[in-house]
């Protein structure tokens, strides 16, 4: 329990510790206890998390195979049953810890992500933790829905891919094949996903302005065609339009939000200079009439 135990300035030296706590600072040794505490806590969540997956591996893996089982019965390796091989030793022991992880990694996401969040708010300002707790609260569902989007549709680039095999040839997949098919379409969809949010954000914080954007919108939507025909493990039309088009969809959407917010700051900035304005001009007539 001592690893755990979160470390004061108090322990050392008292009136360091009211210094510290007046001006909000901590000394070097203080955020080195801190992070190992929140990676402490973090590894804890995450070994629950890949011991559970662990523990119901069948089922996780029948839902895995669901996009695979529902290919047509020439796609699959033995009388249209749904059957993957194994082409190694160690292939089925390595295919269920990298399933364990990812289950445990998904589970265990709002403990290593609170401790990331408490690590890092102490230096952020009181308007930068509000625009990085909607960042992530609004991330989450985002990549949720883009992984969920990539399920939906890997059986349609599967299917399409292996149709370009001849029509006496049996496609042979390994689990280990499949499981690394289906992470990189997960967490490519999912990661598309944050881009019009990351988008947002930029804007909020006054980094990427709203005009900057609408100059090359045109651009930016080609270049997401193009990022989804490259970034797709399968390269065909179906999964690039999949990926393509809520992509420009959202991109629109955030642009919507970058227009608004960038309206109701230049009014906010117009307002103030008319106050300075009128400020100025009062300050000068006082004086006149003195």
């Amino acid at each position: 329990m001592a690893l755990l135990k979160r470390s004061s300035p108090a322990d050392d030296d008292p009136a360091a510790a009211s210094d510290s706590e007046a001006d909000g600072r901590m000394s070097l040794m203080d955020h080195l206890r801190e992070l190992r505490n929140r990676l402490v806590k973090a590894i804890l969540g995450l070994t629950v998390g890949t011991a559970i997956g662990f523990a119901f591996f069948d089922r996780l893996w029948v839902f895995m195979t669901g996009p695979y089982c529902r290919l047509p019965a020439a796609h699959k390796l033995k009388d249209g049953e749904c059957t993957l091989v194994v082409q190694g030793v160690f292939e089925g022991f390595m295919v269920n810890l990298q399933v364990a992880l990812m289950f445990g990694a998904v589970v265990a996401a709002p403990i290593w992500l609170y401790q990331i969040w408490a690590f890092v708010t102490p230096g952020l300002y009181r308007n930068e933790r509000r625009y990085s707790l909607s960042f992530i609260a609004l991330s989450v569902p985002l990549f949720a829905a883009g992984a969920a989007l990539a399920y939906l549709t890997m059986d349609k680039g599967l299917s399409l891919l292996l149709g370009f095999a001849p029509g006496n040839v049996i496609p042979l997949i390994s689990m280990d094949q499949y499981v690394g098919f289906m992470m990189a379409m997960l967490v490519i969809f999912g990661l598309s996903f944050e881009l019009p949010l990351l988008l947002v954000f930029l804007n909020l914080i006054g980094v990427l302005p709203f005009r900057l954007v609408s100059k090359h919108q045109r651009m930016v939507i080609f270049l997401m065609f193009v990022f989804a025909a490259v970034a797709t493990p399968s390269q065909d039309p179906i999964t690039m339009l999949a990926l393509a088009l809520p992509m420009v969809g959202m991109f629109l959407v955030a642009e919507v939000i970058m227009y608004f917010h960038d309206r109701k700051k230049d009014e906010l900035e117009a307002q103030r200079q008319r106050e300075l304005e009128e400020e100025l001009d009062g300050t000068a007539a006082a004086t006149t009439d003195e």
